[in-house]
């Protein structure tokens, strides 16, 4: 079982936790969120809700109570505005939408990249952000020990800027792959 040290002050005041996929399948993520590491991590930090939005995978954890937290799953919903609102601290694969709509609506966040995906520019984005100030990253095998270990309050919050700078970023992030 993982060693787990507790910093009180990693996920300080986080009743809520949102993990989202998008439209996408990433079982790994949610499989790596469904653990008895992760879960004692979450407790731990007197965390009571965590809503998995699960896309289109073929992984399903079960709604319930899992210890102390309730636990809710779902595969989509017409909106994730609700649950984004709601959530202290959002878990997000690293789709450029689903990042920038939980940074712009002023979130705590922990991006999780996929590390399957060919020429995965999901790295540079969440580097970037990362170095920013604005978020933390992490790969499926690692949310536990992040989760435990990174100091969510030091976090700057996203300001929203020119959509055109953002669109020149991806573009540019794009060119120097080819």
């Amino acid at each position: 079982m993982l060693a787990i040290h507790l910093h009180n002050h990693s996920i300080s005041k986080m009743n809520t936790i949102f993990v989202t996929v998008g439209t996408t399948e990433f079982d790994e993520l949610i499989r790596s969120i469904d653990t008895d590491d992760t879960f004692e991590v979450l407790q731990e930090k007197g965390v009571r809700k965590v809503t998995m939005q699960i896309g289109r995978g073929t992984y399903e954890p079960q709604s319930g109570r899992r210890g102390n937290i309730q636990v809710e799953v779902f595969r989509y919903k017409d909106s994730l505005s609700a649950y984004t609102s709601a959530a202290d601290l959002i878990i997000s694969h690293a789709g450029a939408g689903s990042v920038m709509e939980s940074l712009e609506a002023g979130k705590k966040l922990l991006v999780v990249i996929n590390e399957q995906l060919m020429n995965n520019h999901q790295i540079e984005l969440a580097s970037q952000l990362s170095k920013d100030g604005h978020l933390f990253y992490t790969v499926p095998a690692k949310i536990a020990e992040t989760l435990n270990e990174a100091d969510f309050s030091s976090l700057r919050r996203y300001k929203n800027g020119d959509p055109a700078l953002f669109g020149k970023f991806l573009n540019d992030m794009f060119d120097r792959s080819k």
